[in-house]
């Protein structure tokens, strides 16, 4: 199998689409989710994941999940990837979702270490728990890095290891850790689709070697992430770096610093639907609002 064949179609701009919930009742909301789905369709984005973080995927029910993949289905062109995030404890959890979600529309899986046990697992664990998820996935997985929630830091040589798997096709990484980065560009090499997490980094991942970006600036400012992705690849590097310095405050003080509930502020400011997070998560005071806005209108985005 060529890398081509592997995951030639995982590179470039994909986003974390967020999850939107009514204010009144709390469920979720279709029509937003697809009119929001509708919006990005028509950006230069290359790629769609669902019930990632920033999707509050942990919060939202496996039916739900089912319903919001259907949807998504009827609305993104059959070119672009649709990836849905698993998190569950068990191995055969996590290949039961998988089968039901491939049912629904995913092409791929987002799939972090298991968040109780994780961080007991040792190497070899890890890797077993991983290939016997890849030996029954209909389709490919993404090994997720998030150390933030997991608790769990994955050794590039585990990662070799895992990539070496015909339906391991990527990792996502973000640890915001450059050097663990570039251990992991040496580890995936031709093996697999490289993303990056951290949109503050994208520049420095695609110098190197990143395949792209699984980025919540993506949903913010996806022609501006586009446009540094696209000028890094054309060998414009000062374009890029200049774009890259522009849209990482929007990383650091709205993706990082309030996480899912920050990005879908940013949303409703721009004209999509954030909405309210799902409790326990609360929204933003005043405060923090005015404090989006400023970072959004500093970078030119509002």
């Amino acid at each position: 199998m060529t890398a081509e064949e592997k995951w030639g179609r995982y590179s470039g701009l994909f986003i974390p689409v967020t999850t939107p919930f009514d204010a009144v009742t709390g469920e979720i909301a279709p029509v937003h989710f697809r009119n929001n789905l509708r919006k990005w369709v028509d950006e230069p984005i290359d790629g769609y994941v669902l019930f990632g973080s920033t999707g509050e995927g942990v919060l939202v029910e496996d039916d739900e999940k089912v319903r919001l993949l259907e949807y998504a289905r009827e609305v993104i062109p059959p070119g672009r990837p649709l990836v849905a995030g698993i998190t569950a404890d068990s191995t055969r959890a996590i290949i039961k979702k998988a089968k039901r979600f491939a049912e629904a529309g995913a092409e791929a899986f987002l799939i972090a270490p298991p968040p109780y046990f994780g961080a007991y697992l040792s190497p070899a664990a890890m890797i077993d728990h991983y290939r016997a998820i890849a030996d029954e996935s209909p389709a490919g997985i993404i090994v997720y890095h998030i150390p933030k929630f997991t608790k769990v830091v994955l050794e590039a040589g585990l990662i070799a290891d895992l990539v070496r798997h015909p339906n391991v096709i990527g990792l996502k990484d973000s640890s915001g850790d450059v050097k663990k980065l570039a251990d992991f560009t040496d580890a995936c090499g031709r093996d697999c689709a490289l993303f990056v997490g951290n949109g503050a980094l994208l520049y420095t991942a695609l110098e190197l070697g990143a395949s792209g970006g699984i980025v919540g600036i993506g949903e913010i400012a996806p022609r501006e992430v586009a446009a540094l992705i696209q000028a890094f690849r054309e060998g414009r590097t000062q374009k890029a770096g200049e774009l890259q310095d522009r849209l990482a405050p929007v990383h650091k003080e709205i993706v990082a610093a309030y996480g899912a509930v920050g990005v879908k502020t940013a949303l409703d400011l721009i004209g999509y639907y954030g909405g309210p997070p799902r409790r326990p998560l609360i929204a933003l005071g005043a405060k923090e609002k005015a404090r989006v806005a400023q970072v959004m209108q500093e970078a030119a985005i509002l």
